[in-house]
């Protein structure tokens, strides 16, 4: 229930949304609009003439209900709109745009003047930002703008904005990726000994730069893009060697987590150092980087902000990165950041985990219990966050790795789950031939379980990926397990049957199911990120009492059914997951689940 009347055509002018506590403490959804002084002025008058006919005609009622304004649609008091300073329909769509508004204004920025470079988000007010600035004789090189709408900014620029024009800033974010990793032992030197690389898929890895002294380097393809002069020290190579080590030969490093993958080559790009780098050069380098090296179609991120995300924006590094994934047939799998285990207080992930397109991975030791380290989603209080989990270690139950002069490390951290699962969605991609909507939603679907509703953990995800592939390529002989994968590109309904045994007209299973989609997203719109909608109905068929047959959905899922006009949008997202770009739904295996119609 947005303004439809007092502002003409107000979605047009929609320049973003986030949730607010009002004074009463309930949460309500703020849109923020982008409209020029001649339509306020009009607001203002025409909202004026409803209030005068209100006292004026309506005075003898205490306020406006329901039965009343029924009576004003059904032209009732059709005499009293006789003058045409105001129509009837638009009078009532004032009244009902006033019930829902709880206030509105203008929003000036308050946020405490930054320490150091930040990136900032502007709201869109369809003018060139730097031209704008121009204007306020703010000179800001058009380098450093990360896209339309977000720019990099010292703090003595910033403030110059903030005193101008505070009202155009939507939000400033640390511009700041640090590694979250500590190795905690060494152990013996490893058998250098490997085959040569032949034609096995590429992963390509973002990280820190890779050590050409690895005995592994023959299967890393290796591009440094730190600044030549700036000074690398031997720990700088650390983390991206250590990612690239567990993809290329992980199984050998670590028997335990032998997943019968195989090897595979790493094209990798070194972006960062041990001690952080800039997110705003990072992702401006990814951005090149993933255009010019269009054969490959997996990427491993394992870096991150150690600052926690915010709850009414996407990051602008994960926005960068699900619009990268919407134009191209690629996806990254991104760490879910970390926390000090000495930090016993939960700790929300950091961008780019907060990237909706990209499968994030949290970690789990080895008893499948989230690891000491681990952040919590949600993603804009809604959209689940990480996706999965994996064996990330934790101490004296290490991940082992390659570092330094080819000496086995043992360390803990999500970085070093992801590059596992990287593996594996590479293996679907490239050796399987599966889509990459179907492989994200194949890795969820096998870290489901039959024993529980599957509503994903902030901590863990939808679950604990198998170890083993054959556990992911194969179902087990009690299951038959399918896929469905196609396009879209406007409204359209899909229908398909699923013929299984019957007997006597029963048959005697239950059933699960996962959706996944790449939706393109638009950071403005704040809380109402993606733009795309899929929704699913899974479930048999029967005939309804007017002899039709009729989807009973798994989920009792209701939308876009008869029922659907008492379903409020918060229930919808809840129970529904709407505008989730992942769905899954389950039926639940108990001791006897019977024969079914």
């Amino acid at each position: 229930h947005r303004m439809k009347n007092i502002i003409k055509d107000a979605d047009k002018y929609i320049v973003g949304a986030k949730f607010l506590n009002n004074d009463n403490g309930r949460s309500i959804h703020a849109i923020t609009y982008c409209i020029d002084k001649k339509q306020l002025l009009d607001s203002l008058q025409h909202l004026e003439l409803a209030i005068n006919l209100w006292q004026s005609k309506f005075n003898q009622y205490s306020e406006f209900n329901y039965e009343l304004i029924e009576n004003i649609s059904n032209k009732k008091y059709e005499n009293l709109f006789k003058n045409g300073k105001i129509s009837r329909t638009a009078f009532v769509k004032d009244i009902v745009d006033a019930y829902y508004l709880d206030h509105f204004g203008v929003e000036l920025n308050t946020k405490e003047f930054i320490t150091e470079p930040s990136l900032i988000s502007l709201y869109d007010i369809h003018v060139d930002p730097l031209k704008f600035f121009e204007e306020l004789n703010i000179k800001i090189p058009k380098q450093r703008k990360l896209n339309d709408n977000t720019i990099y900014v010292y703090p003595e620029e910033y403030k110059k904005i903030q005193s101008n024009a505070p009202y155009l800033i939507s939000m400033a974010v640390n511009n700041q990726f640090e590694m979250g990793y500590s190795p905690s032992k060494i152990y013996d030197s490893l058998d250098l000994n490997i085959p040569e690389p032949k034609s096995e898929p590429i992963i390509g890895v973002i990280d820190t730069p890779f050590n050409k002294k690895a005995y592994f380097s023959k299967w890393v393809e290796d591009n440094s893009l730190i600044d030549k002069n700036i000074e690398i020290f031997e720990e700088d190579y650390f983390h991206g060697t250590a990612v690239s080590s567990i993809i290329v030969d992980g199984p050998r490093l670590n028997p335990n987590l032998n997943d019968g993958c195989g090897r595979f080559r790493v094209r990798h790009f070194g972006v960062a150092l041990k001690n952080g780098s800039n997110s705003f050069t990072i992702v401006k380098a990814i951005q090149n980087i993933v255009i010019q090296n269009r054969d490959i179609k997996v990427w491993n991120l394992s870096l991150g902000s150690i600052y926690e995300i915010n709850d009414n924006f996407i990051s602008p590094e994960a926005a960068v990165l699900d619009k990268i994934q919407f134009e191209n047939d690629v996806i990254f799998v991104i760490s879910g950041t970390n926390k000090n285990p000495n930090n016993k207080s939960l700790t929300k992930i950091g961008a780019p985990a907060d990237s909706i397109n990209s499968l994030v991975v949290n970690a789990v030791n080895f008893a499948k219990k989230p690891a000491n380290y681990s952040r919590e989603g949600n993603v804009l209080s809604f959209f689940n966050k990480p996706d999965i989990s994996y064996y990330g270690g934790e101490k004296f139950d290490e991940i082992y790795v390659c570092g330094a002069n080819n000496i086995k490390y043992g360390v803990c951290g999500t970085s070093f789950a992801a590059p596992w699962i990287a593996r594996k969605m590479a293996y679907l991609i490239h050796i399987m031939g599966i889509p990459r909507e179907v492989a994200k939603a194949l890795l969820i679907h096998c870290s489901t379980n039959w024993n529980k509703n599957n509503f994903a953990s902030k901590m863990i995800g939808y679950g604990v990926v198998p170890i083993n592939i054959n556990d992911i390529v194969y179902c087990p002989t009690d299951e038959i397990r399918f896929f469905l994968y196609g396009n879209t590109e406007m409204f359209e309904t899909y229908n398909y049957n699923i013929p299984l045994p019957i007997v006597n007209n029963k048959q005697p299973f239950i059933a699960k199911t996962t959706l996944c989609y790449f939706p393109n997203c638009s950071r403005s719109n704040g809380v109402d990120y993606t733009n795309i909608e899929m929704d699913i109905h899974f479930g048999r068929i029967l005939i309804n009492k007017n002899g039709k047959p009729n989807v009973k959905t798994i989920d009792n899922n209701i939308q876009s059914e008869e029922e659907t006009k008492s379903l409020y949008e918060s229930d919808a997202r809840t129970l529904y997951r709407k505008w989730d770009n992942i769905k899954h739904v389950s039926e639940v295996l108990t001791t006897n689940n019977g024969q079914k119609k």
